[in-house]
């Protein structure tokens, strides 16, 4: 219900221009053409009044509207801020930004949309489909941004899973090494420890025979006559 209401807003909005500005052939022609629905056709002929007038707000205006019939979101937008841009009339500008805000809403820009209805709804208060998409274009604004911040949270939540993961492997590797059988010393038996201490006592005794050779009183020589 929603949008089958907006859609009909934004149709509304979106006729063409037909200010009092005196108008070339080629945006008279285009006006033809749109009517037609033949809406690249229309888009090429204000694009030859743009040439003669880029000044022209009908031109930038129209052509604007033969954009959005095409999809063409952000074109639209550029040549409705431009015939915004163009005009001093307070009733141009608010029809120009309204547009604006269709186009933004349109690729999902709801908070850019939020302050081009604004800006309309400065030049003409009164604007009840301006104030209408404005609120439309506030309530998907706000589901945004509670879909962004429920994705922070999901993140969050993530990342703590993963930090607890970790702590729990590394846990687990803590434990194992833990349980894996330490070297034990291999025991000595009676017979290696009877021959260490008969070889250290045999080098005791060596070390003893070799001091008493050394320390022995030298022999008296002979006289030689």
């Amino acid at each position: 219900m929603l949008k089958k209401s907006l859609l009909l807003i934004l149709t509304f909005c979106i006729s063409l221009s037909v200010f009092a500005q005196k108008e070339s052939g080629n945006v008279r022609t285009g006006n033809n053409l749109y009517k037609k629905e033949q809406f690249e056709q229309a888009q090429i002929q204000y694009q030859k009044g743009l040439d003669q007038n880029e000044k022209s707000f009908s031109a930038n205006y129209n052509l604007g509207n033969a954009f959005f019939r095409q999809q063409k979101y952000q074109e639209a937008y550029n040549a409705y801020l431009k015939a915004a841009n163009v005009t001093t009339d307070k009733k141009q500008m608010s029809k120009a930004f309204h547009n604006v805000g269709n186009a933004l809403l349109k690729e999902k820009d709801y908070a850019k949309s939020v302050q081009a209805y604004k800006q309309a709804l400065k030049y003409n208060p009164k604007d009840d489909e301006t104030r209408y998409n404005l609120a439309v274009a506030q309530h998907y604004l706000q589901q945004q941004q509670q879909n962004q911040n429920d994705d922070k949270k999901d993140d969050k939540k993530d990342d703590k899973k993963d930090e607890q993961k970790q702590d729990e492997q590394q846990q687990e590797q803590e434990q194992q090494q833990q349980q894996q059988p330490q070297p034990q010393q291999s025991e000595m038996t009676k017979e290696q420890a009877e021959q260490i201490l008969q070889a250290l006592q045999q080098d005791e005794k060596d070390t003893q025979d070799k001091k008493q050779i050394k320390v022995g009183k030298k022999g008296k020589a002979e006289k030689e006559w």
